[in-house]
């Protein structure tokens, strides 16, 4: 429980904790609330005006390539009937879900979801496709060149994605890298950075074409829907940063400026990172005084957010993970995969007991004004924060 660092504006909180089924036993956790301005423009926004999604998770749920698509501000018809055979050919060998967002988002990223053809394929051949692409030998969804195929395979989109597949799941711990990093090694493309872009849009698009699949994660082998904690990553690329349930919710009528949650956890538990991404800060809070003492136990009106790490994620996204025990385990400029151990759990800074408090930001923005409800963000992203609020 905290608020974000350097801010002004904070308040002594009280929280409960229920320990067992049988005896509940308070613990008491403060936090502060408020917090500085403090903008980033790397990444850029992810655009958010898209399909209605499914609300459940439907793993028996076979993507329809002939039906009625859903309907997105960014794709038409054709483009989503690319995607659905993207997604039909990942689950046809049995691929888990996580490698359908990647392979989606390359293809966002290569073809805009079109089956381009090229300036140099013979009319003679009466290929169907979608537009010319720019590169003078490269074809298709993927923009694969010649060592790939023939061009009549190259342009059929199931062959394509199967070729991509193909390569995409001999990329060693590709579950759990960045999608960018696997994207980039099956493509080598001069631009290895651009496919992080499109990994939210990729998400939804699963979502709504094959159940909420992008909210599975692979437990023995086999699909879970909204288990993704700790090592496990769901197919969206996100994870629980520990299994602690809430108990302190977000914005309370108690509690307004209290821009997180706070999740319960014994002192020295791991902290794992929620997405990919970079880290933008990672020290000690001052508290009201101005003092950067985060090795010692904190107290209720101290202030601070004590160690702490700032997290910036694809699509503009920050995490922040707060009143850690010890220096965090990783630096500004360092860039952590999923689940990646980033710190342990403690009570330093504004605080009155052990708890991790995690807050999400949305574009790029690290203040109060950036900060929405963790809650539903990781239930969307099958990483739902166990307890309730």
């Amino acid at each position: 429980m905290n608020a974000p660092p350097d801010s002004t504006p904070r308040r002594k909180l009280r929280l409960g904790v229920l320990a067992t089924a049988l005896t509940a036993v308070l613990a008491l956790l403060c936090c502060v609330g408020g917090a500085g301005a403090f903008f980033l423009t790397e990444l850029g926004n992810e655009e958010k005006d898209g399909a209605a999604l499914d609300s459940g998770c439907n793993l028996g749920r076979r993507v329809n390539i002939t039906g009625e698509m859903p309907r997105f501000a960014e794709y038409g018809e054709g483009q989503l009937r690319n995607a659905a055979v993207i997604i039909k050919v990942g689950q046809d060998r049995k691929v888990p879900a996580r490698g359908w967002v990647i392979a989606l988002a390359t293809a966002m990223q290569e073809s805009a979801l079109r089956n381009l053809a090229n300036s140099t394929v013979p009319a003679s051949l009466g290929l169907p496709h979608e537009g010319v692409g720019s590169d003078h030998d490269s074809l298709g969804l993927f923009q694969q060149r010649p060592g790939w195929g023939s061009v009549e395979e190259r342009m059929t989109p199931s062959y394509a994605a199967g070729k991509f597949y193909d390569k995409m799941i001999k990329v060693p711990d590709w579950e759990q890298r960045p999608l960018t990093v696997v994207a980039q090694r099956v493509q080598v493309s001069a631009f290895p950075d651009a496919y992080a872009k499109h990994e939210e849009l990729a998400g939804r698009i699963v979502d709504a074409l094959a159940g909420g699949a992008a909210r599975t994660v692979q437990i023995a082998g086999r699909a879970v829907c909204d288990a993704a904690r700790g090592a496990r990553i769901a197919a969206s690329g996100w994870t629980a940063p520990l299994a602690g349930g809430i108990v302190s919710g977000f914005r309370t009528a108690e509690r307004p400026s209290h821009n997180g949650v706070d999740l319960a956890a014994g002192k020295r538990t791991p902290i794992h990172a929620a997405s990919a991404g970079r880290v933008l800060v990672a020290r000690c809070d001052p508290d009201h005084s101005g003092r950067r003492d985060c090795d010692r136990d904190g107290w209720p009106g101290k202030g601070g957010c004590g160690w702490f790490v700032d997290i910036l994620h694809a699509g503009g996204y920050i995490t922040r993970y707060c009143h850690m025990i010890e220096r965090p385990h990783v630096v500004p400029g360092q860039m952590v995969t999923a689940g990646q151990v980033i710190g342990l759990s403690g009570t330093s800074g504004n605080s009155s007991g052990p708890h991790l408090h995690f807050e999400v930001h949305v574009d790029s923005d690290r203040s109060s004004r950036g900060a929405i409800n963790p809650v539903q963000f990781m239930r969307e992203r099958g990483a739902a924060i166990s307890g309730s609020e």
